[in-house]
């Protein structure tokens, strides 16, 4: 087999191999799919102006999330039901995040428990949290995920409903019978049935609650004293009140582009949020994250560290582990000589005259000088 050379090409060995329902499931958006193909648009229109003749002998790529130091600002976003790529799933994904010296964040809907995450070993992992109708399940769950050793709570808030995905419809989704979403299981809510259309889609109109409101992410920090990050945020207004009611850090993120059709892209959308944002927390970016150029310019409009998600699950079904490390290990690579060829030593020193977009026209920008 010839050499994997980027991360991009893990999908279509990931398309061979995995049955078709599961890999639609992971590969498709909602609806016209115009956003899924426009997280990664949007990366071409913004371009570089590297700066020359610095001393790029020693580039520093370590950074803190929440207080923990990572070896890069990459880290694995939450992708559920991963045993439906490789049979290790999770396992895999959290020792590969652990050998890079990264964080991994774990689905909610994962087939893997929070505690057989926690046994492979050290890391610094986070949850990712649906709120379901029984809030009683919810706060066991995070219970277990604060016994278990994770480090945050991340809130997926733009999952009201589940966006229409056409082809969980065609394919009539469900998850493999030999699977549960192992978090679940003990509380009866751990397998999904059969539905005319998307068996997800069903799971989640019964179970996952529509009233979700900004009361309950207070609610929530009654519960647990983790640090709760915002997960689904594309607007200055929502930046701000994520704020004013206590998160801790705020992921730009159209799932995806699983949910809502027709929103921007996630880096189009991240310098809007980052300025609701006013610094007083940190902003995270994920979707569309395929290049370590795609790590540097997410930085250089303002994001404290990205997430990748469908890059793990295809890697994961390609070559399990070792492709999950290969992902990291290309993107930690190609993000080193992107900043070195920058002109940028530290993160500290990647800047947003690094780059312009095709959405820069303001006088005060020093491309409109030129």
């Amino acid at each position: 087999m010839a050499t994997i050379t980027n991360v991009t090409e893990y999908q279509a060995i990931a398309k061979q191999k995995l049955p078709k329902m599961v890999y639609d499931y992971y590969a498709s958006g909602a609806e016209d799919e115009w956003s899924l193909s426009e997280n990664r648009n949007a990366f071409t229109r913004i371009l570089f102006r590297p700066r020359i003749l610095i001393d790029v002998s020693k580039i520093d790529m370590t950074t803190t999330v929440l207080g923990f130091k990572i070896s890069m600002p990459i880290m694995i976003a939450p992708t559920a039901m991963q045993k439906m790529a490789h049979p290790e799933g999770e396992y895999a994904t959290a020792r590969a995040a652990s050998a890079a010296g990264t964080i991994m964040t774990l689905s909610s809907w994962a087939t893997s428990s929070v505690e057989e995450v926690a046994s492979t070993g050290p890391g610094i992992r986070f949850f990712q949290l649906y709120v379901y109708k029984d809030r009683n399940v919810v706060a066991q769950l995070v219970r277990r995920a604060e016994r278990a050793g994770f480090k945050a709570i991340a809130l997926t808030v733009d999952t009201p409903r589940l966006g229409r995905r056409e082809a969980d419809i065609k394919n009539r989704f469900t998850l493999p019978p030999f699977l549960t979403l192992k978090n679940f299981e003990g509380l009866d809510l751990g397998k999904m049935d059969e539905a005319n259309d998307s068996g997800l889609a069903s799971y989640v109109a019964g179970q996952i609650d529509r009233s979700l409101s900004w009361k309950d992410v207070q609610w929530l920090q009654t519960i647990t004293s983790l640090p709760i990050l915002v997960k689904g945020v594309l607007t200055a207004e929502d930046a701000r009140i994520a704020v004013q009611v206590g998160a801790a850090g705020i992921i730009v993120s159209n799932h995806g582009a699983r949910q809502l059709d027709y929103v921007p892209a996630t880096i189009r959308a991240l310098e809007e949020v980052v300025k609701g944002a006013q610094g007083r927390v940190p902003v995270f970016l994920d979707g569309g994250v395929r290049r370590g150029t795609d790590v540097f310019k997410a930085l250089a409009l303002g994001a404290s560290g990205i997430f990748i998600g469908r890059p793990v699950v295809f890697s994961l079904a390609a070559e399990g582990e070792a492709g999950v490390r290969n992902v990291l290990q290309m993107l930690r690579d190609e993000f080193e000589l992107t900043m070195a060829l920058s002109g940028c030593r530290n993160l500290g020193e990647i800047t947003r005259a690094h780059i312009f977009t095709d959405w820069d026209a303001s006088p005060s920008h020093p491309t409109a000088k030129l």
